[in-house]
């Protein structure tokens, strides 16, 4: 793993829209803002946190670094103040099929990390795909912790109980803990629903789900047509608001239940 100083954290749930890439550019920003020195990794071969931030997704990204052992330094991009960004490139879904290199694969991204300058910055996000593929592994093994955001649905709730068993069978791989975190997101706070929905993980997960739920928020939909954050788009909206506090959370371990 790389120094104590350095929060590397993937961001994962195995079910598509509850918001991951979204909180993964926009967490990540709020926190280059507040003055922390921010690395974007995108995981996913969709390439979306390139999308999010304007830029190419066939740029030279991680494919290169677990494809051909390209150093992360040589390939990743400054996006804003404080942020950079690894994208996917556009070969990143044929280290999914790689065959080769035995149980070492697993720690590719991982020992990237270490001979990389990232071990010198506070927060490294990795965007995950939907799945518990070689390239989860891979971000899980790397992680020292997991954020799994929930959408204010019950089939949020279902697809929790597998990440569970994929964090327990990560854990024991990796052979170190992974801290594990919730964060609430496409929150219809009027909805009844929503309400039971957050009301059963705070239940289930006591000290571990973020005190800022994150509304649903036309802003925050529009933004990565545009290539922009929350921030670059409507600075002052709900969702810009949200994402502030949900940055102030993860810098202070501040979760719903104290």
């Amino acid at each position: 793993m790389a120094s104590v100083k350095t929060r590397i954290i993937a961001i994962m749930n195995q079910k598509g829209g509850v918001g991951k890439t979204t909180t993964t550019v926009n967490l990540g920003h709020a926190l280059a803002q507040a003055g922390y020195r921010v690395a974007l990794m995108d995981m996913d071969p969709q390439g979306q946190v390139a999308t999010s931030l304007g830029f190419d997704n066939t740029l030279p990204g991680l494919d290169q670094v677990l494809l051909e052992d390209k150093a992360i330094d040589d390939i990743k991009i400054n996006a804003r103040d404080n942020l950079d960004v690894i994208v996917a490139g556009s070969r990143l879904n044929e280290f999914e099929h790689l065959s080769s290199g035995g149980i070492q694969r697993g720690h590719k991204l991982q020992k990237a990390l270490q001979s990389s300058s990232l071990n010198q910055y506070d927060f490294v996000l990795i965007d995950c795909p939907p799945s518990s593929g070689l390239l989860g592994v891979n971000a899980m093994f790397a992680a020292g912790e997991l954020v799994i955001p929930v959408s204010g649905d019950y089939l949020s709730l279902q697809g929790l109980s597998r990440m569970m068993q994929i964090l327990k069978r990560a854990e024991e791989l990796a052979g170190h803990r992974i801290r594990l975190w919730l964060v609430s997101t496409r929150m219809q706070m009027r909805r009844k629903l929503t309400e039971e929905v957050r009301k059963r993980i705070l239940k289930y997960f006591p000290g571990r789900v973020f005190y800022t739920p994150i509304r649903e928020n036309v802003a925050l939909a529009e933004c990565p047509s545009f290539g922009k954050t929350i921030f670059d788009y409507k600075k002052n909206s709900a969702g810009a608001e949200d994402y502030r506090s949900l940055a102030l959370d993860l810098i202070n371990g501040r979760t719903a239940d104290g």
